[in-house]
């Protein structure tokens, strides 16, 4: 337990949210902010290397972090990875060329990968046992709202001030975090100091590097079946039993295989991992039906995704201050529950839909996954001794963006493939005239129907073709969701009955559930 004084404890929560505010919104917010980087940098064939690059040196460093903060202290790592952040923030809205931005996002991802498990292992480790759950709710809808909150103010910030704020916003909630964390936190307890698993990271990272790289680049930059997409999965899979083969024979290994035997860590993890494939769909395509098919704004799109937003905050929060009194398993079942829901709904959606049918569905579907953010980063961590919290942390974090990233480009793969299809026959044997397909519109990106400039190019006929297509697409790849929220909830069904220990509940947890 951390020697932190009551008075200043608060300071560092709010450094710890205001971390996790900016490492998990990051991504999200330069989302948005792409068109207009791209129109300033060039580099159309690139602009894909900008998102990649901070995902996979953030996914790489979280379980690495997390094992360091274990094995050598909190403190220094979480201090660390925001200096980082913060200097690659700069470098990013220095650069002069798209190749440029997507190194400086590589060093900014990497300090990110710092601050999310560390911060969940520093409020276990500080926060008195009456208060975990409650802070651990905050944690989560803070974690929840920033992915949701991101593209509306990254959309904000390009629309009336420039793209190189998207960078510098992080600059002040960088500093003030700084100072909140390296004056106000002190750690007192021991640190195990062993041996680091190098040759763990160093697979762990080419594994990552390699999955990554064939995802973004399969099916846009190469085909599926080129030697290059070929190699790098080849790469993932060699580097992977590797990695596997290493942790086994590591002292202290960078992911704790040995924990996964514990029904509750296993559960949380999996758990993790199909709800944010879930989430992610939900999150990234209906701003695109708004704006692509109901022809809102970008706004409008963005603004839509206020109700999933306060949808997370409730049941993040709510189920914070439940876990102490109900299991989490008796938590988690009932959103998951709303989650699948949400799903099922917005497969229904059509053209014809109005915004209203819409808000609800996101209301749902925040309500559904908002307690994974608070409950499932406390039940993962349940019952371990401090040694393994940032280890435990940082990989439930780490298996939870995986999904998301597995799960965008697998629905991705399929809206493009269900688009290009559907637009071949929607045009076929069209004489000419105002039913022909413009040429290069069966490859076309989906966010390019966003812009009013590209839309108004087109006849009322085609577009409205145009349109149709893209909704039966985007619908069709919901339908699709469905798969992994409905895994989620069969996975939290085996969570067993345990809740948070309580000061009046000192027990040590016991793999009775």
């Amino acid at each position: 337990m951390a020697s932190t004084q009551k008075s200043s404890l608060g300071i560092v929560i709010a450094g710890l949210m205001l971390s996790i505010l900016m490492a998990s919104m990051d991504n999200t917010i330069v989302a948005t902010a792409m068109g207009n980087i791209v129109n300033k940098l060039g580099g159309m064939d690139k602009f894909v290397w900008v998102t990649s690059a901070y995902m996979v040196a953030e996914m790489a460093g979280m379980p690495i972090f997390g094992k360091l903060s274990d094995m050598y202290g909190r403190k220094k790592f979480f201090v660390f990875g925001i200096i980082v952040f913060m200097i690659g923030s700069v470098l990013c809205g220095t650069a002069t060329s798209i190749t440029e931005l997507a190194v400086y996002r590589a060093i900014q991802g990497f300090g990110g990968g710092a601050l999310v498990p560390i911060a969940f292992a520093i409020m276990f480790d500080a926060v008195p046992l009456e208060t975990r759950g409650k802070l651990g709710g905050l944690f989560g809808a803070v974690f929840g709202m920033s992915s949701i909150f991101g593209p509306l103010l990254g959309a904000y910030i390009t629309d009336h001030i420039a793209w190189e704020w998207v960078f510098y916003i992080n600059l002040p909630l960088g500093v003030l975090a700084f100072i909140m964390i390296a004056f106000f936190y002190k750690e007192s307890h021991e640190h195990s100091k062993n041996q680091i698993d190098w040759w763990g990271a160093a697979t762990l990272v080419g594994a990552v590097v390699c999955l990554m790289f064939a995802l973004e680049f399969g099916g846009k930059n190469f085909a599926w079946d080129s030697s290059t997409i070929l190699g790098l999965f080849a790469g993932f899979a060699v580097l992977t039993i590797a990695f596997l083969f290493v942790e086994t024979k590591a002292e202290e290994p960078i992911i704790s295989f040995g924990l996964f035997k514990q029904r509750l860590y296993a559960t949380s993890i999996l758990s993790a991992l199909f709800s944010g494939a879930a989430f992610i769909m939900a999150s990234v395509y209906i701003p695109i039906f708004i704006q692509g098919v109901l022809g809102g704004s970008a706004t409008n799109s963005g603004l839509v995704l206020l109700p999933m937003m306060l949808g997370t905050v409730v049941t993040a929060t709510g189920g914070g201050f439940l876990m102490s009194k109900l299991p989490y398993r008796n938590i988690i079942v009932p959103t998951f529950i709303l989650l699948v829901a949400g799903s099922v709904l917005v497969t229904t959606l059509t053209p014809q839909s109005t915004k209203f049918i819409v808000t609800v569905y996101m209301i749902l579907l925040g309500l559904g996954i908002g307690a994974s953010f608070s409950v499932l980063s406390n039940a993962a961590i349940h019952g371990l001794e401090a040694r393994q919290r940032g280890s435990a942390s940082a990989t439930l974090n780490f298996i939870r963006s995986l999904g998301m990233t597995i799960g965008i480009t697998t629905f991705g793969i399929i809206q493009s493939h269900v688009m290009t299809s559907k637009l071949t026959k929607a045009f076929a044997g069209a004489g000419g005239g105002q039913a022909q397909m413009p040429q290069g519109m069966e490859n076309m990106d989906p966010h390019l129907l966003l812009a009013p400039a590209t839309r108004a190019k087109f006849p009322q006929a085609i577009l409205d073709k145009i349109t149709a297509v893209l909704s039966s697409s985007i619908v069709y790849t919901f339908a699709w969701a469905i798969i992994p929220a409905v895994l989620a909830l069969v996975v939290a069904l085996f969570m067993g009955r345990t809740k948070m220990i309580t000061s009046s509940d000192q027990q040590e947890y016991s793999a009775s559930q």
